[in-house]
């Protein structure tokens, strides 16, 4: 979706010195006051239910027996629900889904990756040194911020949560998220992504809103549903495909270190066995990524950001198969998988020097427990 509210409204030199200066007087005051800080969301001059809230139904997950034992580490409370991943694994049964909100606020800056009004503030990006970068340049009459600091960190969060609220923040106002960093660049694969969904966003590092939108969006609700089922639908749409068995999406030693010895071997045998697509996306360009993962009635692979692109364009009925390293087990994709009536199953590794074994044998048998 493009949106049709005309950009910023002024960005001349003089004008970019003087909201720069303004936000330097504001900072130190904020300093001086060494107030304690307070949610920005609880700031907004108008508060409402952007779409409603219902119940999902969260089924058993598909695994043999043994596997949970086999864990060490748990990866949970940095994850929305933040339920457990062993209660989530047995199944939640009916689970109660928040609406999406939306915030107006008046008068905020967006000050290197974090958003300030009078003594509250919302980070955007991880925070760096002690001393921000006071450059704004751009001043707005109406933006909406579509971005989070997850997203900003985790190419996998940025398309599964991020990318879907874009649509509303059109609808809201300018879609704003943050420019790009250092120790985080922009990845040519997130601006394709961005082209094929039509998305054309602003990224500011410094700005001065007049009104600014924020949304609380992470329930797995019926509108998030939607809205992430369009974006995979809009995907399948620049390519021909047909229904495959599956695709194996190699993770490798990149990101957080998840290495798991046997992966090459265990994409092997599923490419003869079974018919699986193998996917290394990282030597990869989004048009083939898409390409070669849509149709397939099954994504396997570590779990991690990589299995996103699976994910993406994984139709109602499909599965997912994570191979999960004993010392970080997540959840996260269950969430999904739940929402959007698609099947999850998961084998627990066994570990092996600075990384981990999958057992072969094992997936094939996990396999054949997925519906047909």
């Amino acid at each position: 979706m493009e949106s049709d509210v005309s950009p910023i409204s002024t960005s001349t030199a003089g004008n970019r010195r003087k909201w720069t200066l303004a936000a330097y007087r504001y900072m130190a005051r904020k300093r001086l006051a060494r107030k304690a800080e307070i949610n920005l969301k609880s700031l907004a001059v108008k508060r409402w239910d952007v779409a409603p809230g219902g119940v999902s139904y969260s089924p058993p997950a598909f695994f043999l027996p043994g596997q949970m034992e086999r864990v060490t580490g748990w990866e949970a409370k940095r994850f929305y629900p933040f339920e457990h991943p062993a209660r989530t694994m047995e199944g939640l049964g009916d689970v109660v889904q928040g609406p999406t909100r939306g915030y107006l606020l008046e008068n905020v800056w967006l000050i290197d990756g974090a958003l300030y009004k009078d003594n509250a503030s919302f980070w955007l990006s991880l925070k760096p040194g002690r001393f921000p970068r006071i450059v704004v340049e751009n001043e707005i009459d109406r933006g909406a911020i579509f971005c989070t600091q997850n997203g900003n960190t985790w190419f996998g969060t940025r398309l599964m949560e991020d990318f879907p609220t874009y649509p509303l923040a059109c609808d809201e106002g300018l879609p704003v998220t943050t420019a790009p960093s250092a120790r985080f660049p922009l990845s040519a694969q997130t601006l394709a992504y961005e082209d094929w969904l039509g998305m054309k966003p602003v990224r500011l590092n410094g700005a001065f809103f007049h009104e600014l939108v924020l949304f609380d969006d992470f329930s797995n609700n019926q509108s998030r549903h939607l809205r992430y089922r369009a974006m995979g639908e809009k995907l399948l749409s620049h390519v021909s495909h047909e229904d495959h068995p599956g695709v194996f999406i190699l993770r490798g030693s990149a990101g957080d270190l998840r290495l798991l010895r046997n992966e090459l071997e265990i994409a092997e045998h599923l490419r003869k066995t079974r018919g699986f697509r193998v996917l290394d996306p990282l030597k990869t360009d989004v048009p083939t990524i898409v390409a070669t993962c849509a149709g397939a009635r099954t994504v396997i692979g570590v779990e991690g950001s990589q299995l996103v692109h699976g994910v993406n364009v994984l139709q109602q009925g499909g599965s997912l198969l994570t191979l999960q390293p004993p010392n970080r087990f997540v959840s996260y994709f269950k969430y999904l998988t739940d929402r959007d009536q698609q099947n999850f199953g998961f084998v627990v590794g066994t570990p092996e020097g600075d990384g981990f074994k999958i057992d072969i044998e094992e997936v094939e048998r996990t396999l054949d427990l997925f519906p047909s």
